[in-house]
């Protein structure tokens, strides 16, 4: 592949990086940070580590909103304890907003029922996250955290090939089996030009209710063995496994990424 002169006209690499259009918000949204929350796998706790953040970064004092890019899991709307349906005018989609003002976008508030599966294909899931990103009407936002699907398919592919994202935050756990495929994601974000944060290693490690004393569940959690940083270290806390379920992870008080949040804030535009 010869070298770029970023002259397009006379360019014959159709699939070239600086062709890739980014997507636009409308005219009633005003974005200034877009964070993708990701792994390389399912399961690591991804998306109550995109709750958190949200969590963390309103009690702050900024205004967040979360775009629930896991079509196929989507998950989000249950962590706020968010049922209603949503509505659009030809203004566009007005997102749903948490207890403490926290925007959301999901497939789920859209969906008759919530047990309903999504069954689409690639095509079908890239249109609807691009309305998802322009179509919806955000407003004013300091943040929008998207909590990205498992792996490196097609739809994280239309994410960052669409969607300005600005960070990426790795959630992980201390496994070397999860170590190895969250590489992939780190990796893809690198390939897109994306800047990682760092990463919020997941299930770290379980404090004993009767002595305090604290079991690594997996080993020495300690040891880094991923390309970038950790920043945070979450426990097995069954509090925080509760709050996700009974959709009351807003009155969460301890979240364990005080860290994340301020390197984010440093981060940010």
């Amino acid at each position: 592949m010869t070298q770029c002169n970023h002259n397009c006209s006379d360019c014959s690499q159709n699939d070239c990086e600086s062709r890739i259009q980014k997507e636009q918000t409308n005219d009633f949204s005003q974005i200034k940070n877009v964070v993708a929350v990701l792994s390389g796998k399912g399961g690591v706790g991804k998306s109550m580590v995109t709750s958190l953040l949200a969590v963390e970064l309103t009690r702050a004092g900024y205004k967040v909103g979360i775009l629930d890019a896991d079509i196929t899991g989507p998950s989000i709307p249950k962590a706020f304890n968010l049922s209603e349906h949503i509505r659009g005018n030809e203004t566009g989609i007005f997102p749903a907003k948490t207890n403490f003002g926290t925007k959301i976008i999901s497939i789920n508030l859209l969906l008759e029922n919530t047990t309903d599966p999504v069954l689409w294909r690639g095509p079908v899931i890239s249109g609807v996250l691009k309305q998802f990103y322009t179509d919806v009407v955000w407003g004013e936002l300091d943040y929008l955290l998207i909590d990205m699907p498992p792996g490196t398919a097609d739809t994280a592919l239309t994410v960052f090939q669409s969607i300005p994202v600005d960070q990426a935050i790795i959630v992980t756990t201390p496994q070397d089996l999860v170590s190895m495929i969250v590489e992939k994601a780190i990796k893809m974000a690198d390939m897109m030009h994306i800047s990682v944060l760092g990463a919020v290693q997941n299930f770290s490690y379980a404090v004993c209710d009767k002595c305090n004393n604290k079991i690594e569940l997996f080993g020495n959690t300690d040891t880094n063995k991923l390309s970038i940083p950790v920043l945070d270290r979450i426990p097995f806390d069954k509090r925080l496994s509760a709050a996700m379920d009974r959709g009351m992870i807003e009155l969460t008080e301890d979240t364990y990424i005080a860290n994340t949040v301020k390197k984010l804030i440093e981060k940010s535009k």
